[in-house]
C-alpha cells in the first residue's frame, strides 16, 4: 500500500494499481466484515454533530461552514481551525449548550 505522507508519482501509482488484484482485495474485505474483524471509525467532529441531534445541514449551517467543509472535517480530510474547533469542543462537552446558543 502506497505511503500517506507523500504522494506517488504518476509512474509508481500506475505500477502499485498494476499490480492490485481488487477482487482479492474486494473479497478479503467482504470475508473480514462478516467475520466481525472490521472497526467503524468515527470522528470528533462526527461525535459532536451527533450529540446534538442534528443533520450535517443543520450542524453546518450552525458552525456557519459549508456541508462540504463539514463532511471533509468529519471523514478526516481536513480539520477544523480557530473558532470551529472552539464550538465543536463546546458540540462535544455541552450540546445543549451550544443549541440554546442557536435558538434550537
Amino acid at each position: 500500500m502506497p505511503s500517506k505522507s507523500k504522494p506517488l508519482s504518476k509512474a509508481k501509482l500506475a505500477a502499485y494499481e498494476a499490480e492490485r488484484d481488487l477482487a482479492s482485495e474486494l473479497l478479503q474485505a467482504v470475508r473480514e466484515m462478516k467475520s466481525g474483524q472490521v472497526q467503524v471509525v468515527t470522528s470528533p467532529v462526527i461525535e459532536a454533530r451527533k450529540k446534538t441531534g442534528l443533520s450535517q445541514s443543520q450542524f453546518a449551517a450552525l458552525l456557519g461552514v459549508s456541508v462540504r467543509t463539514l463532511q471533509g472535517w468529519e471523514q478526516g480530510r481536513k480539520q477544523p481551525s480557530g473558532a470551529a474547533r472552539t464550538l465543536l469542543a463546546i458540540a462535544n462537552t455541552n450540546p445543549k449548550a451550544l443549541l440554546a446558543v442557536a435558538g434550537k
